[in-house]
């Protein structure tokens, strides 16, 4: 019942509109057409007020048709990463990709498209559903924002699925918690060549704290990254402040609190063996996302099981090393359980994705709806 071809064109348009975190309005706008063009009830919230973007995130509901099985929610993400201006998708192979320097933007407007095809589908095939709750958020991609300020309270829905990830054939059911670090170092200024002795570096202090740190992946649980350095203001200055920006990521929240004051404590140590130079640091610690895990019973993980087999191809369980608009309404109270459309490189001017791969999806949470409607509430 999928249509391919309008599938396809569908996906093509949705790139072609430029929805960079924090001005997603042109792709909201779009949608919310769509939407009420299928006379679905559309309902925009204030988001943008607290994310600094200019909309929020979009609510669509659908109805449902002579079932009364519990609503069901899919959710993708708005905006793309950079560079996402002048994207021109192009098609080589039954694999869509873009054709300059940029990056598609199948990060997540393979997961829009699919759900759009699926709201046709179940209406032009007159196909018996519980209510479709359909939510669109924006600045994922910066921190998760829109599902922060997301008030989960507009829901029906107790569970459903993100269409937001790589993983073809797999269902994330878990996904880590994780934390920015940022430290600022504070030496002593002075000139490089007439009198390096009365100067403490601040990038010095930052590049030992650096190689004390235990980084990369600490165990199956938990990984570490410094990401962003700077500091300095000429070569022939002992420089007096340095910064560096990092993250660390577990399942285990225990692990998580351990390995971020491992990374505290080299740049104290660091700073300790400058002691009575006047060297300082100066730490902020925030919480990215939560931790989320569904259980084997949860009704968005058996659903999606069953319906998987009934097509012939099994899910593998996955636990996942990134986070997404799932790790947040997991937390607010619901089963969100995430789902592979099949982009591939996101993040990088290959992404790519195989429109195989966006139909499988396509026809697993058609198949969900329905199992959902032939399965006692």
């Amino acid at each position: 019942m999928i249509n391919e071809k309008r599938l396809v064109e569908q996906f093509m348009e949705l790139l072609r509109i430029e929805s960079p975190s924090r001005r997603e309005g042109k792709i909201m706008h779009y949608l919310r057409g769509v939407l009420e063009g299928l006379n679905i009830e559309v309902f925009e919230d204030d988001a943008a007020a607290s994310t600094g973007g200019d909309c929020g995130n979009l609510l669509g509901k659908m109805a449902g048709k002579g079932n009364e099985a519990p609503p069901i929610l899919l959710n993708a993400h708005m905006d793309t990463v950079r560079p996402g201006e002048n994207i021109e998708p192009i098609i080589e192979g039954g694999i869509v990709r873009s054709a300059g320097d940029t990056i598609l933007g199948a990060d997540d407007k393979s997961g829009i498209a699919i759900m759009l095809e699926l709201v046709k589908v179940l209406k032009e095939n007159d196909i018996s559903h519980a209510p479709l709750e359909l939510l669109f958020t924006a600045s994922e991609e910066i921190g998760l924002l829109g599902a922060k300020h997301f008030d989960v309270s507009r829901l029906e829905s107790r569970f459903g699925y993100s269409l937001d990830s790589s993983q073809t054939g797999g269902l994330v059911f878990a996904a880590p918690a994780a934390k920015h670090i940022k430290v600022i170092f504070s030496g002593k200024e002075a000139h490089a060549g007439l009198a390096p002795e009365e100067g403490v570096s601040a990038i010095e202090l930052a590049s030992r704290a650096i190689a004390a740190m235990p980084l990369g992946r600490i165990d199956d649980e938990t990984t570490a990254n410094i990401g962003l350095i700077g500091g300095g203001s000429a070569t022939n200055i002992v420089p007096g402040i340095a910064h560096i920006e990092g993250e660390a990521r577990s399942h285990n929240p225990e692990k998580l609190k351990k390995q971020i004051e491992a990374m505290v404590d080299s740049c104290k140590n660091a700073v300790n063996e400058k002691a009575g130079s006047g060297a300082s640091l100066d730490v902020e610690i925030h919480a990215d996302f939560p931790s989320m895990r569904l259980s084997d019973t949860s009704r968005a993980v058996t659903l999606a099981k069953s319906s998987a087999e009934s097509l012939g191809a099994p899910l593998s369980m996955v636990v996942a090393g990134g986070g997404s608009d799932a790790n947040i309404f997991n937390e607010k109270g619901l089963d969100l359980a995430i789902l592979g459309t099949g982009m591939s490189k996101v993040h990088t001017n290959e992404e790519e994705i195989k429109i195989e791969d966006m139909l499988s999806c396509a026809r697993l949470v058609l198949e969900i709806i329905q199992e959902n409607s032939r399965r006692e509430p």
